[in-house]
């Protein structure tokens, strides 16, 4: 999709113009790929591999389904995927080389090479066919994309009828005490965090203004049925720090 260089959108809590986001996107995520793993660990305490657990078992992969994992950078999603439903021909796609070597790295030191293909492809344009893949997961990708709603149609557009959408990503605290600790904890901590480990507090800081910028559970939902996706339903994790949704190409 065409992008007006005099357009505007947010890169945290920062405009920029629209055609510089995705360059300054895929800088952070350069900077981050090789402690990305370990970071995620360290942020959430492990937590985010139980997240991840949930997504693919409300997902219940079976049989020889194709999935395109968009966003999937180290493979977290897709070797889940690919444990459960080893027939399972399994696409993932990054916009950022730098997070697919890492999964590709990866899978080769844990010989989960069959049915994996890793591609360096843009959420906003599928170079696939219409209807080709029977379920499109993401996995704290999409909030990064400048045009959700244009990813969204995308997903739509590549998944058969009958086909699932299912996303995992940072969403809005419902309690107010957690969302005072958790915003304490957010601006504060995790930049210092990225300081030490991963020796980039800026992109950390970038990461926690995107997950404040991100829709609602209830407006993403909505996004996604305005994407033409049908039977919509999400799950909160942890209270709402994360939340999945869930449509299908009906």
């Amino acid at each position: 999709m065409a992008q007006d260089p005099s357009n505007e959108t947010h890169f945290g809590f920062t405009q920029v113009p629209e055609a510089e986001k995705v360059r300054l996107v895929r800088q952070v995520f350069e900077s981050v790929a090789p402690r990305y793993d370990l970071m995620n660990d360290l942020m959430s305490a492990g937590v985010h591999r139980l997240w991840k657990n949930a997504m693919v078992d409300w997902l219940d992969p079976r049989g020889a389904i194709t999935v395109l994992d968009m966003a999937g950078g180290t493979g977290d999603i897709a070797f889940r995927i690919h444990d459960r439903a080893p027939q399972a021909n399994i696409l993932v796609a990054d916009i950022n080389a730098a997070m697919l070597d890492q999964g590709r790295s990866r899978a080769i030191d844990q010989t989960r090479l069959d049915r994996l293909s890793w591609i360096c492809m843009n959420a906003e344009s599928l170079p696939l066919p219409d209807r080709s893949v029977d379920a499109y997961t993401i996995a704290f990708g999409i909030r990064n994309v400048t045009h959700i709603d244009q990813a969204l149609r995308e997903a739509y557009r590549v998944l058969k009828p009958g086909g699932r959408f299912l996303c995992l990503e940072f969403s809005a605290v419902r309690n107010p005490v957690l969302a005072k600790a958790y915003d304490v904890y957010s601006f504060n901590l995790l930049p210092k965090i990225g300081d030490l480990v991963a020796k980039d507090a800026d992109s950390y800081r970038y990461l926690v203004e995107s997950i404040r910028r991100f829709p609602s559970q209830e407006d993403f939902a909505a996004m996604i049925r305005e994407a033409g996706f049908g039977n919509v339903k999400y799950r909160d994790v942890s209270g709402g720090i994360a939340a999945m949704h869930s449509g299908w190409r009906i």
